[in-house]
């Protein structure tokens, strides 16, 4: 599966994906840090890539309707710090049809996926 990592997320959580055997790029290796979340969107469904993000924003159905990008991922955690979203990062990294994350708004919470799909 390929994955784009937004700049919100530790540096070390590309590692993770790369150990479970995925894809993995990064908004900051992609020089787009700072760039609204359209337009980092757009990049990751241009190169068919599922977001993964702390943002709540890119969360929102309305804005970013299931089946209009490659796939968006929100990590809604209460503890933000590195040790919690790597936690989180594995957990998503081994998830068992990855292809289900295409197309569809997630969101991972306290160990839970739930999956919006188009």
């Amino acid at each position: 599966m390929k994955f784009k990592l937004d700049e919100n997320l530790p540096a070390s959580s590309a590692s993770v994906f790369q150990a479970a055997g995925h894809d993995v790029d990064t908004v900051i290796a992609e020089r787009l840090t700072g760039a609204p979340d359209p337009a980092v969107l757009a990049a990751a469904t241009a190169a068919g890539r599922v977001l993964v993000s702390l943002d709540r924003g890119l969360g929102d159905i309305r804005a970013y309707p299931p089946g209009s990008h490659a796939g968006v991922v929100v990590l809604r955690l209460t503890d933000q710090s590195a040790a919690a979203v790597t936690d989180a990062v594995t957990d998503l990294a081994a998830v068992a049809d990855p292809a289900s994350l295409s197309g569809a708004n997630s969101v991972l919470q306290h160990g839970l996926l739930r999956i919006r799909r188009p």
